[in-house]
């Protein structure tokens, strides 16, 4: 059975950090590309940041340019997680944030997108 699991979320001032963990089991992250979404209330779900497949070199990561210079998605291979660490967090990140890895499942010949349960970021003074 395929689970991730997101933690680290929280309520914070502006301007505060937070490292969000996504822990897998049943797969192994470093052959997905790992995203993190967010959504907020009354908002359609964004991609935030992205790590490719990354087994030796730890992958290639892009980011939403909202979250640039102040967001690092990141990857244990060791802890079969993936981490997001948010610096200068403004209010609108506020949202629930939710991991998604995609890889290729041999025994259905494709690939598939798996989702986390989500985690909260409150963001506020």
């Amino acid at each position: 059975q395929v689970q991730l699991v997101e933690s680290g979320g929280d309520l914070v001032q502006p301007g505060g950090s937070l490292r969000l963990s996504c822990a897998a089991s049943g797969i192994t992250l470093s052959f997905a590309t790992v995203g993190w979404y967010r959504q907020a209330p009354g908002k359609e779900r964004e991609l935030v940041a992205t790590i490719s497949t990354g087994i030796s070199t730890g992958g290639s990561t892009n980011y939403a340019d909202s979250v640039k210079g102040r967001f690092t998605i990141s990857r244990d291979n060791a802890k079969n997680t993936v981490y997001l660490q948010m610096n200068t967090l403004k209010p609108e990140d506020t949202a629930v944030y939710y991991c998604n890895a995609n890889l290729y499942v041999p025994v259905i010949g494709r690939r598939r997108d798996f989702w986390g349960q989500g985690t909260q970021v409150t963001v506020s003074s």
